[in-house]
């Protein structure tokens, strides 16, 4: 069940920003239902920018710092391609890819997974959930995990989960692999809106 917190987060900033927002119950235009409401003000260039940028922090579950590393660090590669950049460094943080390969139901729950050391990363063990995957990365199940009941009937569950490209995940193995780098195919989300708040 979602808490309150996150129903008005997704009140205010959109479905896309939690998975259990994702409903009819949370379109935009269920917001202004009802007799008498008023369409609000559209937000200045700053306001717009300003939520972008809450959305990604709430998307990906990072503080206010963490984002702003990740725009600098973008932002060094000068010209095209800082957005995608930018993009890249959010998605190849390590409970990212737990999330993206299906293995866990939101990204809180994959951070706190990574956080209980119950993952690999070629032949280590990370407990650091922003830990920066690259292609060519392999990721385990750690031997003492795969018992765990968060991993219980993991083939029926991802039976019918297409992961994005760039990542794959064997349950017979109870490994997965990065392929290759991330491609933006976010809609909900306006990287460069957030690029160009931190220019300021």
């Amino acid at each position: 069940m979602i808490t309150k917190p996150k129903f008005k987060i997704c009140r205010r900033l959109g479905p896309g920003v939690y998975d259990k927002c994702q409903t009819s119950k949370f379109t935009p235009s269920s917001k202004f239902a009802g007799p008498g409401a008023r369409r609000p003000k559209a937000p200045s260039e700053y306001g717009a920018q300003l939520i972008e940028k809450q959305k990604i922090r709430f998307s990906y579950g990072i503080t206010e710092r963490q984002l702003s590393n990740y725009v600098k660090k973008a932002t060094h590669i000068k010209g095209a391609g800082t957005a995608e950049k930018f993009y890249e460094g959010l998605e190849t943080r390590l409970d990212n890819v737990i999330y993206r390969m299906g293995l866990a139901s939101s990204r809180r729950a994959s951070r706190q997974m990574v956080s209980h050391g119950h993952f690999i990363v070629n032949d280590h063990k990370v407990t650091i959930p922003s830990y920066e995957m690259k292609p060519g990365d392999i990721v385990k199940i750690r031997e003492g995990s795969k018992g765990k009941k968060i991993f219980e009937g993991m083939a029926d569950k991802l039976k019918d989960y297409n992961p994005p490209v760039w990542v794959s995940f064997d349950a017979a193995k109870m490994e997965g692999k990065v392929l290759e780098k991330p491609k933006n195919t976010e809609t909900f989300l306006d990287l460069n809106a957030v690029l160009e708040f931190y220019s300021r």
